[in-house]
């Protein structure tokens, strides 16, 4: 990337990844970036819980899917190479805001390395289902903690087309 605005500008959600692996050196500065977010009050109360293991993905998807009422072996995090779990404690009033500031750090370093990314955002609201919190444990996601983003990371066969920004959305007062 050669600017800041060129890496925001390019970013896309890429919902289709293929089997090529991301290196360690490439998953390291992701996660260096998902630290250095800002958070309210610097407390810095988030959790990353970076999964690798298809497997345990697996396991994550087929538990999630039969809570959301879903079509066996339907949800798979588009069969993503990386999964980062972004979690924050329960009782954080800016746990939510701070979890996405780290997300965007994600997805921001993910592009900026050719790495592609997505949001998947259907954990926060049934962390504390019984069959859920167990395989968070299992992962070491702590029980104070809920989850409210998880970031799909890998590469892609074909680089989403970018949309068209609304007009309208900004207003100056001078």
């Amino acid at each position: 990337m050669n600017t800041i605005l060129e890496n925001i500008v390019t970013r896309r959600s890429v919902r289709a990844f293929n089997e090529q692996t991301i290196n360690k050196e490439d998953l390291d500065q992701i996660i260096t970036a998902a630290v250095y977010a800002p958070s309210g009050m610097n407390r810095q109360s988030w959790h990353f819980t970076v999964i690798q293991n298809k497997e345990k993905m697996e396991k994550l998807a087929g538990i999630m899917e039969k809570r959301l009422g879903m079509e066996p072996n339907s949800y798979h995090f588009y069969n993503a190479n990386v999964l980062i779990m972004v979690s924050n404690e329960k009782d954080n009033q800016n746990g939510l805001a701070d979890s996405a500031c780290a997300m965007e750090n994600i997805f921001l370093m993910a592009n900026g390395l050719g790495i592609g990314s997505v949001w998947i955002n259907q954990l926060h609201g049934i962390c504390d289902d019984e069959p859920i919190r167990e395989i968070l444990q299992e992962l070491g996601v702590p029980d104070h903690h809920v989850v409210w983003g998880m970031a799909a990371l890998g590469f892609t066969d074909r680089k989403p087309e970018p949309r068209e920004r609304k007009e309208g959305t900004v207003h100056y007062v001078l």
